[in-house]
């Protein structure tokens, strides 16, 4: 009698079996990894907080990246998520031993609401804010820096982009070639503005150019209050144009020049601190759930809603240098 079918499919009957359990392990060892390394203080991100030198400590608080709403994840990369900024802001706010904010600004802007959200928050903590510019401070990123008290960009730095952004692709031609007809049914002739699938009608793109007129209104108030400059001057300024640090400084954009160090310095002289202060940095430490979550969705081959939605160029808003 020949036993080999059944062989095969007990042999079958077993990689069933393992094939999901070593996956699972697979996934938890590398959850284990990300947790150890999330808190060990090697990625900067401990539930607690960093403390270098001693005494009253200034808070700081980094935007790195696409500033978008919501929270990052703890494989998410070049996005600063509001969310995740807001909890610091208020950890920061309620920390007695929080002299002052150190606020790090390496982004290129991102969403007008969450850039305005992390903006007004900064403005409500309550404490001395001295801002300190990477690379890059540029729409977003200059946005969220005029809540500080006072702005060091390196000399090289690239800021302003003062402006507001929309952006509409049309695949109507691309449609018609291939012949496809995309039908739509709608409540209202302007339920469809800004659909990829047709032309934007003069009276839509009229309507849409008010409403960026408005959100770029509320730009230019932001930093007429944060610098202190006249209306006039600053939308001289405000054409979506950037500046190296150095031309940002003889415009009137930032305070001065310097590097993180001399920003610290500041932070430390605004809180009244004496002596090396204490640098904290606030994070909030992610669970086992949010790395499997996280680690299960980086492995999709499907794209999330918010790629779609890039994709299609749904209507958005945003403080982006482009």
């Amino acid at each position: 009698m020949n036993n080999r079918p059944n062989l095969w499919a007990f042999g079958a009957f077993i990689a069933g079996l393992l094939v999901p359990v070593l996956s699972c392990a697979a996934l938890m060892i590398a959850a284990g990894f990300a947790l150890g390394q999330m808190g060990s203080g090697v990625s900067g991100l401990p539930s607690s907080g960093v403390t270098v030198g001693a005494g009253p400590g200034v808070a700081l608080i980094s935007v790195e990246g696409t500033i978008t709403s919501g929270s990052a994840t703890p494989f998410t990369t070049g996005v600063a998520a509001s969310d995740d900024i807001l909890d610091e802001i208020k950890k920061a706010k309620d920390d007695r031993e929080a002299k002052a904010i150190l606020l790090k600004v390496n982004s290129p802007g991102g969403g007008a609401v969450a850039s305005d959200e992390i903006y007004h928050a900064l403005k409500g903590a309550g404490k001395p804010i001295v801002v300190v510019m990477g690379d890059l401070a540029a729409s977003g990123g200059y946005y969220i820096s005029m809540a500080g008290d006072w702005i060091i960009a390196n000399p090289n730095t690239l800021t302003g982009s003062i402006g507001v952004i929309s952006a509409f692709p049309n695949a109507q031609r691309m449609l018609d070639k291939v012949g496809v007809e995309i039908v739509t049914i709608k409540s209202g002739p302007a339920k469809d503005t800004g659909s990829p699938f047709r032309e934007m009608t003069d009276a839509e793109q009229a309507r849409w150019q008010s409403l960026i007129d408005e959100v770029y209104s509320g730009f230019v108030q932001v930093v007429v209050d944060g610098r202190h400059m006249t209306e006039g001057d600053v939308r001289k300024l405000a054409d979506g144009s950037v500046y190296t640090g150095k031309q940002a400084l003889e415009l009137g954009l930032v305070d001065a020049l310097g590097y993180e160090e001399d920003a610290i310095a500041k932070a430390a002289e605004l809180g009244g601190i004496t002596g090396k202060p204490r640098i904290i940095k606030y994070h909030r430490q992610p669970t086992l759930f949010d790395v499997l979550n996280s680690a299960a969705s980086s492995r999709s081959l499907l794209p999330t809603p918010k790629e779609v939605s890039d994709w299609l160029g749904w209507p958005t808003i945003s403080f982006v240098y482009r």
